[in-house]
């Protein structure tokens, strides 16, 4: 009887304990992502088995000899001297654009100067080149204007000012794409370069300069608007969200918002802003004129906008699917393991692709042979994990295969239309200056004031995709825009502008001052 008791007593411990192990397990796998969140290395590549086989999502580490085993090391010393690029200036290998301003400083010889330099003469002049850097350079243009008058008359004629990006302002385009440039692409806050411009020796007001970016950025919004429209005639549009906060809530607090960049299929991106994360926002960007392929993450508001218009084919984001199981990796390695290597080989495959610069038809016939095998079986193989006896609802494992096979679908979108990538990598690095950018200046005083962020970030990374320099862009764009013809707006966006304009780029007037004293 006394065994029946221990028995039953063991059972009943047994059944009061497996919840409270499956918490704790879930609870150690939460630690565990933040403590990766916190500390973890932010790379998703991965070391792979095979030395001869290379991967995206890896490369070999180096092998490393058992304890006690001796090495030798041999290695070759170079004899020949080291080759300089074509475009060095000089052997110091220092290489800089014709603006970049030049100040020279003529040295003397000394044998000019001793008793004997008479019997000396110059023969050529060597030049020499160090990169030099000034605290803060502030420079105040003087503009003289002469003041006239007719002969035989006492009254003065106008002297008309200077043209300039803003109406009655002192502040010379220079400025304006140097407050821009700083804040939003070297995430320099205004309040540290009100600090700046201040031991300069130059007082500025903070309203001022506040106004002087606002007033600015209000410039270039029609062009953002023409970049957007570009963007919806995309065949394949990549879309995502990252938080901001922007405006307040109540004392002390702010609001969470959301900047929604979108990215086309000309490398054009265009962070847009809502005040919440709801799928009207989605359908009120769309609605003005998308139709293709979408492609996102797992967020379900993009589904279920899809699932609305026959126009739109959504396809899911295969990264963040290897994440979910990235997610199961401390409890279930050698599975999850298995479900790395069919990821793995898809993008083997398309590094092929891009080796033999496949395209349209060919790109697909190619995804159709050799990706859409490893794709049937990673399915296949998901479904048979799934069968587990052992998996339970909280298991992490359980949780990704769950999340893939509901998506299954959208997952195999890529293998039907070779233009729809792998992927929302390009999306999510597009986006990289905002969380950055937090870092810096934290959040949005008005919902504004994050357009405003949503505006210039547009542009500026843009620009960096196409491989415009953002301060020579801006300065032209803010330059022209008062004369350019609302109805050719697109020309200034940053992909038309580098084929119109960008080979004779409209410039500061300090620009002219440089080269003339560099003369």
């Amino acid at each position: 009887m006394d065994d029946d008791l221990t028995v039953a007593e063991l059972a009943a411990l047994n059944a009061e304990n497996s919840p409270l192990r499956e918490e704790n397990a879930a609870l150690r796998q939460r630690v565990e992502w933040f403590e990766r969140q916190l500390f973890g290395q932010k790379s998703e590549k991965r070391p792979v088995d095979n030395p001869h086989q290379p991967s995206l999502l890896g490369a070999v580490p180096p092998a490393t000899p058992a304890e006690g085993e001796q090495v030798t090391i041999t290695y070759q010393r170079g004899k020949a001297p080291k080759q300089r690029p074509d475009d060095c200036v000089n052997d110091t290998g220092l290489r800089f654009y014709a603006e970049v301003p030049v100040e020279v400083i003529a040295l003397t010889a000394p044998e000019l100067d001793g008793p004997e330099a008479d019997q000396f003469e110059i023969i050529g002049t060597k030049n020499t080149f160090r990169l030099a850097q000034r605290p803060a350079s502030y420079v105040v243009l003087q503009y003289d204007r002469p003041v006239v008058k007719r002969k035989g008359s006492e009254q003065p004629l106008p002297s008309p000012a200077p043209s300039n990006v803003l109406d009655r302002s002192l502040a010379d385009v220079s400025l304006l794409v140097g407050l821009l440039v700083d804040k939003f692409l070297y995430h320099l806050p205004l309040h540290r370069q009100y600090r700046r411009i201040e031991q300069a020796g130059i007082t500025l007001s903070r309203t001022t300069r506040t106004n002087l970016t606002k007033r600015a950025i209000d410039l270039l919004r029609p062009i953002v608007d023409a970049q957007l429209a570009s963007v919806l005639l995309s065949r394949v549009l990549a879309m995502d969200e990252t938080p901001i906060k922007a405006g307040k809530a109540g004392p002390g607090k702010l609001k969470q918002s959301w900047f929604w960049p979108l990215y086309g299929y000309q490398d054009e991106v265009v962070f847009t802003f809502s005040a919440s994360r709801g799928r009207q926002h989605i359908e009120t960007l769309l609605r003005q004129g998308f139709s293709g392929a979408l492609i996102s993450d797992g967020y379900a508001a993009y589904a279920r906008y899809a699932q609305q218009y026959e126009a739109v084919i959504h396809a899911q984001c295969w990264v963040y699917s290897r994440r979910q199981f990235i997610e199961a990796e401390s409890t279930e390695p050698a599975v999850v393991r298995e479900a790395l290597d069919y990821i793995a080989a898809l993008y083997r495959i398309e590094e092929q692709i891009r080796e033999q610069r496949l395209s349209d038809d060919k790109k697909q016939q190619y995804r159709l042979t050799h990706s859409k095998p490893p794709v049937d079986g990673f399915f296949a193989w998901s479904q048979t994990q799934l069968q587990r006896a052992d998996l339970t609802p909280s298991n992490p494992l359980k949780r990704a295969l769950n999340y893939v096979l509901a998506r299954e679908h959208k997952l195999r979108v890529f293998l039907e239309d070779p233009a729809v990538p792998l992927d929302t990598n390009h999306p999510e690095r597009a986006l990289r200056p905002i969380p950055m950018g937090r870092r810096s200046w934290l959040f949005c005083w008005t919902e504004l004031g994050a357009e405003h962020v949503g505006i210039i970030q547009s542009l500026i990374s843009t620009c960096k995709l196409h491989d415009i320099n953002p301060y020579t862009y801006l300065t032209d764009v803010l330059l022209r825009v008062g004369r350019h013809p609302a109805s050719q707006v697109e020309d200034l966006t940053p992909r038309l502008w580098k084929a119109k304009f960008a080979a004779n780029p409209l410039r500061s007037d300090l620009y002219r001052v440089v080269n003339t004293a560099s003369e």
